[in-house]
């Protein structure tokens, strides 16, 4: 490709000098130049939706805390523990006759109210009453002036 580049562009540069300074101007350029710029950016494409198509989130150690009677098979036979992990499941292979590579338990979740004013994100508009607020699951603290009074929650992770 680069050789048929620099066949395409040989003799078509152009330079002339007005000045002082010196200007390079090419009618093939442009062209190669987005051809070029094109491929780089499937490239990258191709990469980020590759890692987004195995970017399952590790599980936490709560999280494959579970009596092997319970264990869900998420694996095949002779998956490795990176193999295991990478899929998003939960590898042990302490106790024999049951699944090794097992789905793990959901995470546990709770809604808590922000206790940084600054940090709360606007869930209403101005004069919500408290009523209304929470009618739309929101959480409503009328101060301090100068934040939203109506807000939403935030999702947080529980302990095991």
């Amino acid at each position: 490709m680069l050789s048929d580049l620099s066949r395409q562009t040989r003799g078509a540069y152009k330079t002339s000098c007005s000045q002082g300074e010196w200007h390079l101007s090419s009618t093939h350029l442009p062209r190669a130049m987005d051809l070029k710029g094109i491929c780089v950016l499937s490239a990258i494409l191709l990469v980020a939706l590759s890692t987004l198509a195995e970017g399952k989130t590790l599980p936490t150690r709560c999280q494959c805390k579970l009596a092997p009677r319970e264990r869900r098979n998420c694996g095949y036979p002779g998956i490795s523990p990176a193999e295991c992990r990478k899929a998003g499941c939960c590898f042990n292979a302490s106790v024999p006759g049951v699944p090794w590579c097992f789905a793990p338990k959901p995470r546990r979740v709770r809604k808590v109210c922000p206790n940084d004013a600054y940090a709360r994100i606007n869930c209403g508009f101005p004069g919500i009453t408290a009523k209304d607020c929470e009618r739309k699951g929101c959480c409503f603290r009328a101060h301090p002036a100068g934040v939203p009074w109506c807000f939403y929650h935030r999702v947080v992770e529980e302990a095991c």
